[in-house]
């Protein structure tokens, strides 16, 4: 596979303090202030949540659970998606209509500040107060307070080469998984994405941090922990790569289970699949992105490997793999697929049969290359009607592979019962990351976070059944 090098283009010069509402400032808080923090996109994001929660804490800053309590509410935003722009920008008016002209600050965070931050200050409906990037979160308390006193617009969208964070122990929730960032940024520069350019370089933090980490998290209860990253296995620190992590890692008392998520097929040497293979806390499920199964579109996407490629390491894993769980995502309607091009990327979905998939239509992003290069050519409609074919296929596939467990025993790891309202009824995952709901008697001694052996009696397209603990 051929790997290419490449830059991110130049941060865009900087926006004037300028005091866009009128240059009335905040009142001064009269006690701590209450913030109130909402998140979207991906579980990077949930977890750059969790950093600022520490950090302003420490600033002695009060989280309150309700928008309407808040003094300061922060979005943490995602730009991966137009539709996340759209409903950002509807969720800020929403908040100042329901102040009905009470006072409130409002904070953009996260890959969307970092990107459309001349759009937000600029549109003077939406009042954003202060906006701070991925890499810029430890400057949250300065520019709030610069906000306050000055009635300024405050920001800092600064792309780091250094900032990971590894001097801030995250506020999580309780739970059994714990998101941990071990690595930031992304030098890949596929032509659809605008990780690069809202995220920055590629920079991993030691192995003897995250595994101080972790550590941390078993003394606090929990059971498995998830490694994230732009390209989480690209990790490199020194002489340690990711499958050395995953080792370390793995050593810790009390972790039952570890997940890495979102690799790229380019950075999965023998070495790493074996780990998966050979590891029993590594768990045998893996998310490998697609996006295409057609070349020419591969190649205009800058994936760095061909169809050929793709599936050949697909059949290395499962050689190396017993009982994989493989998962996915595809892009429809990139510019200038046509529909034998898209017929390829269905083939390829039949061959491989990916336990699932997250499918999504092109969205033009900008400051990408795609957005530069090549115009969105492919109609909304047939970008639809591609999707819901592709949906129907997957959904079909990841039926028959969920039926094919009917009758196994699965050890699961339980967890909170999101995806239920029964009193009746558990959920947990299998190793594969598949979702179990499970009937348990009234008598039930089981808990959140306890490992369970459970016999599969029936399955859905989304989840596994079961009636019977053992």
């Amino acid at each position: 596979m051929k790997i290419i090098n490449q830059k991110p283009t130049a941060v865009p010069p900087d926006l004037p303090e300028a005091n866009l509402n009128g240059g009335t400032p905040m009142p001064r808080f009269q006690k701590k202030p209450q913030v109130f923090l909402e998140t979207y996109g991906c579980q990077m994001n949930e977890y750059d949540s969790e950093l600022v929660r520490t950090i302003l804490k420490k600033e002695n800053y009060e989280f309150v659970p309700k928008e309407q309590e808040a003094d300061i509410v922060m979005l943490n935003t995602c730009a991966i998606r137009e539709h996340a722009h759209r409903k950002v920008y509807g969720r800020v008016h929403a908040i100042r209509h329901a102040r009905n002209g009470k006072p409130v600050m409002i904070g953009i965070l996260g890959c969307m500040a970092t990107n459309l931050r001349q759009e937000l200050f600029q549109d003077r409906s939406l009042k954003i107060d202060f906006i701070a990037g991925p890499d810029s979160y430890k400057r949250l308390p300065a520019l709030i307070d610069e906000a306050v006193v000055d009635g300024k617009k405050s920001f800092d969208v600064t792309l780091s080469e250094f900032e990971t964070y590894a001097d801030v122990y995250p506020s999580r929730k309780e739970g059994v998984n714990a998101w941990i960032a071990v690595m930031r940024g992304c030098n890949n520069f596929c032509t659809f994405c605008v990780v690069p350019y809202t995220r920055g370089r590629e920079r991993s933090r030691p192995v003897t941090n995250v595994v101080e980490e972790v550590k941390r998290l078993a003394d606090d209860g929990f059971k498995q922990v998830t490694l994230l990253g732009q390209n989480v296995n690209s990790y490199r620190h020194e002489e340690d790569d990711f499958a050395s992590l995953l080792e370390e890692v793995s050593k810790v008392k009390g972790i039952e289970r570890i997940r890495f998520t979102s690799p790229h097929p380019k950075d999965f040497p023998d070495r790493l699949i074996d780990v998966v293979a050979q590891n029993p806390k590594v768990c045998n499920q893996i998310h490998l992105p697609l996006q295409s199964g057609n070349d020419r579109v591969l190649e205009m996407m800058d994936r760095t490997y061909t169809r050929q490629e793709f599936m050949g390491l697909v059949d290395n894993m499962r050689k190396r793999v017993s009982n994989l769980v493989l998962s996915t995502d595809v892009i429809v309607g990139f510019p200038t697929e046509t529909e034998e091009e898209f017929e390829d990327t269905l083939s390829l979905i039949r061959q491989v049969e990916f336990d699932s998939a997250f499918t999504f239509k092109y969205s033009q992003r900008k400051g990408t290359i795609a957005s530069k290069k090549y115009p969105d050519d492919v109609l909304e409609e047939t970008k639809t009607e591609r999707i819901m074919r592709l949906n129907d296929i997957q959904k079909e596939i990841t039926y028959q592979k969920n039926r094919a467990h009917i009758g196994e025993t699965h050890t699961i790891l339980l967890e909170p019962a999101t995806h239920t309202k029964s009193k009746n009824e558990m959920v947990g995952r299998t190793d594969g990351n598949k979702l179990v709901i499970v009937t348990t008697p009234a008598a039930s001694t089981h808990k959140v976070g306890d490992m369970v052996q459970v016999r599969i009696t029936d399955a859905t397209p989304h989840a596994l059944k079961s009636d019977m603990l053992l």
